[in-house]
């Protein structure tokens, strides 16, 4: 059975081939890969492919099916589009999950840096904010180019999970 996971703003087809144990055989789009998955209950995977090796931790949102990974220098925002979360969009009249404009808190942390203010120009892939949660500290990036309208929060605060942080326009 295949399923969408929509990465940010890239949709890949993923679909598992074949599976013994943690060796998976799974497509991605057109492309085959041969992995050894492995996970613990706290949502750390780490996954062999080719001789690499990678980590990621995903946070699962208030929301089924949607999740922030953090790998080592970067984070990213997933969803997985399967039948049952495009029955649960369409019946809730969603039309967008991901908000483009505002970065909100996957987790509850405390916020160390806010190198930006109101009015400021940002480019997308600009660090706007650095939250600590969980013994790590993780930066978020712009999503896209414009300009800093508000920020919620200031630095030392206490955020809840999916409370929203900076808006930018």
């Amino acid at each position: 059975m295949s399923v969408q996971i929509k990465l940010d703003h890239r949709i890949a087809s993923v679909e598992i081939l074949k599976q013994f144990e943690n060796l998976l055989e799974i497509k991605v789009d057109d492309k085959i890969y041969q992995i050894d998955l492995m996970h613990n209950d706290e949502g750390i995977f780490s996954i062999l492919e080719n001789g690499h090796s990678y980590n990621i931790e995903l946070v699962p949102h208030s929301k089924p099916k949607q999740y922030t990974a953090y790998t080592l220098y970067d984070n990213y925002e997933i969803e997985v589009i399967d039948a049952e979360s495009r029955y649960l969009r369409n019946r809730s009249g969603a039309t967008q999950l991901l908000s483009e404009n505002t970065i909100s808190s996957p987790m509850p942390g405390k916020v160390i840096r806010i190198p930006v203010k109101p009015g400021d120009e940002v480019k997308k892939g600009d660090t706007v904010i650095t939250i600590s949660a969980m013994k790590m500290e993780s930066e978020y990036k712009s999503p896209i180019d414009g300009k800093i309208i508000k920020i919620f929060v200031i630095e030392g605060s206490t955020v809840e999970a999916n409370q929203k942080l900076i808006e930018i326009e």
